[in-house]
């Protein structure tokens, strides 16, 4: 009898492995700060968003206190406070960035809780996302990355790196975590993906989530993932299974999933009253309160009352000292918002290869070719070959990217010479290929993935957007410059699924550089400062010009790089101005012979330049914008209405735009070649304007 109490005594003692003093403390403080916000702040006005963490915290805090690599990256959501307290951010940032205060994770720029730490000795916080469920497949290109440093590079750095992901029960309903989930467990990536299932999202039960609400009941038969479920209130528990978790990844190079069962103690927001759940629902949730049950669990067996209350003491005093020192932050300067949408010179604290060291090799803007004209197809093949080849941290993927070469030959041979681990295939997820991009950026590589045809890169809008934000909304702490290729535009036919242009939805994400070239010359140009620079690049290649005549030119040479925002003359004329990009530069340039034309080819929506088009207008005093886009909001109304505000007074005829009727592209090639702007009706335009 006695030996049996002896073993359950010796079962349920603390590990004496887990430093639970420090949990003890951390909990405390992170208590301390929700019960600040929620009575004071949060009711002066002075946090405006405020998500309790209590009763997610104490997990959460034995994950951050496993998170000892200096490659460790994770990313969490909107209540995962306390694992970044365990990782080591200040509580003055915390609460600053609550607060919105200058400083912080973003200068005020974005809310408190979505969070980022730039962490170069030790477990950095990927930069969250304010989108459920947005978190996951960047994470993946972390974990990714990891493997790619590791197995290819070589680096013993990473040999025990991992990347964890945080998110609720609500989030495993979401496109990104089925992505994510498909990423690590087709790739083996080192990828936990922790689970905090308090039965709600916002106020709808987790069993409209996932049938029966159990997420990890679900995928227990799910190939090459472990699964672990349990109580993330019972600090025995929480502590085992959150160990067991991060040992398995760390060792066998493979992904976890680990849910735990937590209750929210308070409503989603500040704001929410939770009235959708029942006093017993209510009283039932408190009786779970990991707080009291980790007191109960380490007072007397691994602390004293005095050592616990000493921990509470201390908690509240930083607590308050974190507050008074937030509270004497100043507003940042509103004059400072618009800095940082791109890379202004100032190096970001993480991200990006610029930020290891990278030295971009020495470049002209004059051409060199050898005389043999080449299609746009070959020049952009020929431009990833040589950047592979100097850069060992570019790397290419993509659906059909890899034996096929893409539906449009691009990366044809690539994977052959370059390997599967440089040039590679993925599902069909475009949030995926893009989000696994961002995560890759973030950790140094330079990341190409294409998006098979323009229409597809919907699904993906939330990472594109998320990516081009994340230098300007942690303020410079974080980039992630990748360079996302993407075809698009008719090609002999149309239809409204493949020859989509819409490039003017990317100059209206900020911070996405928009290439469109039109010829294999400037394709080279424009590609290689892309992969070679600083900030996300949209990189467009008009289907009708991979292989036009027109468009073929000479290869202009390895050390070729044409600048961003620099348009290029075409033809020069004194009686009006053309202005167009990509497939439409033919057309304007056989539409203005016999007329004295300026001919201008943008080159680059974002940025675009603005001093040729004004100089030119200024000078012809007629102006004709030529775009495939459709016409209502098509970016051709953007360069009229500068023109309007800054070149007025210097016009002889209305500012003009040819573009697409407001309607998909049609299929039938007679019903195409009506809509698109062709030759005839160019020139017609052109004549009425000289005309005026």
């Amino acid at each position: 009898m006695a030996q049996a109490a002896l073993k359950r005594f010796v079962r349920n003692a603390p590990d004496e492995t887990v430093d639970w003093k420090r949990i003890a403390y951390l909990l405390q403080l992170s208590r301390a700060l929700d019960a600040m916000e929620e009575t004071r702040l949060a009711p002066e006005k002075k946090v405006l968003y405020q998500f309790s963490a209590r009763g997610h915290d104490m997990a959460q805090v034995m994950l951050g206190c496993l998170l000892t690599e200096r490659h460790d990256g994770v990313c969490g959501y909107y209540r995962s406070r306390p694992l970044l307290l365990a990782l080591g951010v200040d509580p003055v940032d915390a609460l600053g960035s609550a607060m919105g205060r200058a400083g912080g994770y973003s200068d005020g720029r974005d809310i408190g809780v979505v969070f980022n730490f730039p962490n170069p000795d030790g477990a950095s916080a990927l930069p969250m996302c304010g989108g459920v469920g947005s978190q996951y497949t960047p994470t993946a290109g972390w974990a990714q990355a990891i493997e790619y440093y590791r197995t290819v590079l070589k680096s013993p750095d990473h040999d025990r790196s991992i990347a964890v992901v945080l998110g609720g029960d609500g989030s495993v309903a979401t496109n990104g975590f089925w992505s994510a989930l498909t990423i690590a467990t087709t790739q083996a990536l080192p990828m936990l993906f922790y689970i905090e299932d308090n039965g709600y999202g916002i106020s709808v039960p987790s069993t409209l989530q996932t049938p029966a609400g159990n997420i990890a009941a679900n995928l227990s038969g799910w190939p090459n993932l472990m699964v672990l479920d349990g109580d993330g209130c019972d600090p025995a528990e929480a502590a085992r299974l959150t160990t067991e978790a991060v040992a398995f990844v760390r060792d066998n190079r493979a992904p976890a999933l680990l849910r735990l069962t937590v209750p929210r103690l308070e409503g989603h927001s500040f704001q929410d009253t939770q009235a959708y759940k029942s006093e017993n629902v209510v009283r039932a949730e408190w009786a779970r309160d990991p707080l009291p049950r980790l007191k109960d669990y380490l007072v007397p067996a691994a602390m004293s009352e005095a050592d616990w209350q000493a921990a509470a003491t201390e908690a509240a005093s930083v607590a308050e000292a974190a507050r008074e020192a937030a509270e004497a932050r100043p507003v940042a300067d509103p004059q400072t918002v618009t800095r940082h949408v791109f890379f202004e010179g100032e190096m970001q604290e993480m991200g990006g290869q610029h930020r290891l060291g990278y030295r971009p090799p020495q470049t002209t803007d004059q051409p060199a070719g050898d005389g043999t004209r080449i299609n746009m197809v070959t020049a952009i093949r020929r431009t990833l070959e040589h950047e592979l080849a100097v850069n060992e941290r570019v790397v290419l993927f993509g659906e059909d990217i890899g034996p096929k070469g893409g539906v449009h030959a691009v990366t044809l041979g690539l994977q052959e010479k370059f390997g599967r681990e440089r040039v590679f295939d993925t599902s069909l997820s475009e949030e995926g290929i893009v989000g696994r991009a961002v995560g890759m950026a973030l950790a140094g590589l330079v990341p190409v993935p294409e998006i098979q045809f323009r229409k597809y890169a919907e699904p993906a809008t939330e990472q594109i957007n998320d990516c081009g934000t994340i230098r300007w909304r942690t303020n410079n702490r974080f980039a992630a410059p990748i360079v996302l290729r993407m075809p698009g535009g008719f090609f002999k036919c149309g239809d409204p699924w493949h020859s989509q242009t819409n490039e003017v939805a990317f100059v209206h994400q900020p911070g996405w550089q928009v290439a469109v070239p039109s010829n294999a010359e400037d394709a080279v140009g424009l590609l290689r400062t892309a992969l070679r620079g600083n900030d996300p690049v949209i990189f467009f290649e008009h289907r009708a010009m991979l292989d036009h005549a027109w468009a073929r030119r000479p290869y202009p040479g390895d050390a070729f790089a044409l600048p961003f925002g620099k348009a290029r003359l075409t033809r020069r004329g004194e009686a009006i101005t053309v202005v167009t990009w990509g497939a439409m530069v033919p057309r304007c340039e056989a539409a203005a012979e016999g007329v004295s034309a300026d001919v201008i080819d943008l080159r680059t929506l974002m940025p675009w330049d603005r001093q040729a088009v004004l100089s030119s207008v200024r000078r012809t005093r007629r102006c004709l914008i030529v775009h495939e886009d459709l016409g209502t909001a098509g970016f051709g109304a953007e360069i009229a209405a500068v023109i309007a505000d800054e070149a007025f007074m210097d016009l002889d005829a209305p500012v003009s735009r040819l573009t697409m009727p407001d309607i998909p592209s049609p299929h039938n090639p007679a019903l195409l070649d009506w809509a698109v702007p062709s030759v005839e009706r160019i020139r017609d335009k052109i004549q009425s304007l000289v005309e005026f």
